[in-house]
């Protein structure tokens, strides 16, 4: 049989680690997972990370291998995965990848742009930049230096206006002029499946997931990492929140009604990035059988 990829994607909170370990257990296969954040050893609770039950009974990928000071991109994670696929294919012809950050599915089905690598000196100054001029200096700048891009990126999205800013001044070229025009050629099938419900049963998924998560100790992951606020990566949905709940902006009460906020309008944007993927098939988390009969299908070709 022919490798082949599979992937279960979706947005947060839709049951794709559930339904990922009953795929995997199916066709007796390993999971590769492509949820960015959750390459993170310290922050296990806000990231959903799997169970230690659910990481015994299927070998995960990818998951606690990194610090959060440690640098890593979807190019990276592109040259990782390919690099570990010809081992777990020899094992087995099919491997599960599964996880809602898009950026990062994108780069091992269709590849990356061959961006170089940036001067922690350049980062550091457009971080600096937005923490103390706020993101419309980004924009301006972006702007002025490379304004095909600035009509195409998500302007409320400050990191990706950074990571724009950073090639643009390291490079002395537009960023616009790294992005790639053709996918990268794989050597393995790629199924993708997408998992979906309406917006009310997701919203109360994510919000049911939000109380979980304070219960399980969210509060004081938090606050064992709020000295390293100011790195990127702790810049993310359920620890912004509470930072400024230590620092006094906001009640406890309010922190956590934002990141079920934060989190629903996050999945929103993960659903928009998918919305013009046609190679997905969408199904309902609850549609199991259909799901594996689907894959099933798709091996054959």
């Amino acid at each position: 049989m022919k490798d082949n990829l599979i992937v279960i994607l979706g947005p947060t909170g839709v049951g794709k680690t559930d339904i990922s370990i009953k795929i995997a257990s199916h066709f007796d296969c390993e999971i590769i997972s492509s949820d960015s954040r959750q390459f993170y050893r310290e922050i296990k609770i806000g990231t959903a990370v799997p169970s230690d039950i659910q990481l015994n009974t299927i070998k995960h990928h990818f998951i606690g291998f990194l610090s959060v000071h440690d640098y890593y991109s979807s190019n990276l994670f592109e040259r990782d995965v390919l690099r570990l696929l010809p081992e777990l294919f020899v094992r087995k012809s099919i491997v599960i990848m599964s996880g809602g950050s898009g950026m990062y599915i994108d780069a091992v089905c269709s590849g990356t742009d061959d961006i170089p690598d940036v001067d922690p000196a350049v980062r550091e100054k457009y971080d600096k930049k937005y923490r103390e001029e706020g993101i419309e200096s980004l924009r301006i700048s972006l702007r002025l230096l490379d304004p095909d891009h600035y009509l195409k990126v998500d302007l409320r999205n400050a990191r990706r206006i950074i990571r724009a800013l950073e090639i643009c001044e390291t490079t002395g070229l537009p960023y616009s002029s790294f992005l790639k025009r053709e996918a990268s050629e794989r050597n393995f099938g790629i199924v993708k499946v997408g998992l979906a419900t309406n917006r009310s049963e997701l919203y109360q998924a994510i919000n049911r997931r939000v109380d979980e998560m304070v219960v399980k100790g969210l509060e004081e992951e938090a606050r064992q990492l709020f000295e390293f606020r100011g790195l990127n990566v702790l810049k993310c949905v359920g620890y912004r929140e509470f930072f400024d709940f230590f620092d006094g902006k906001i009640s406890k009460e309010e922190a956590i009604e934002l990141i079920k906020r934060n989190s629903r309008r996050y999945a929103k944007r993960q659903m928009t990035w998918w919305a013009k993927d046609k190679e997905i098939r969408w199904f309902h988390p609850n549609e199991l059988q259909q799901i594996i009969h689907y894959i099933e299908e798709g091996l054959k070709s």
